[in-house]
């Protein structure tokens, strides 16, 4: 089990509302850079949709956040981090559509 790890995984993909406006694009990209400071993460990964080309693939989102978090605590931290909320205020008028996923690695 040497490349497993355990805690609680929280990825999240940003649809913009205009998707080919290259400010409202850089702009989330400089909101999920300070977002991913927040002390309680313990990884972050902030990307974009690959060129991959798969049928099972939806590469329709512009920005995707993966944070790691040793535990569910740190993660329910994170969600009412000022950081965050002030995040979700500044740059939620850019996207038009968010998915989240969480899981608990074992």
């Amino acid at each position: 089990m040497g490349k497993l790890q355990e805690g609680f995984v929280h990825t999240v993909f940003f649809w913009l509302k205009d998707a080919e406006n290259v400010e409202h694009k850089q702009l989330l990209l400089k909101g999920l850079y300070e977002l991913a400071e927040i002390d309680e993460i313990k990884k972050a990964y902030v990307g974009e949709a690959a060129a991959t080309r798969r049928e099972v693939i939806d590469s329709s989102y512009c920005w995707s956040i993966t944070f790691i978090f040793d535990n569910a605590e740190d993660q329910n931290i994170y969600q009412s981090h000022p950081d965050h909320l002030e995040f979700i205020k500044n740059y939620g008028h850019l996207w038009s559509k968010v998915q989240v996923y969480d899981a608990f690695g074992r």
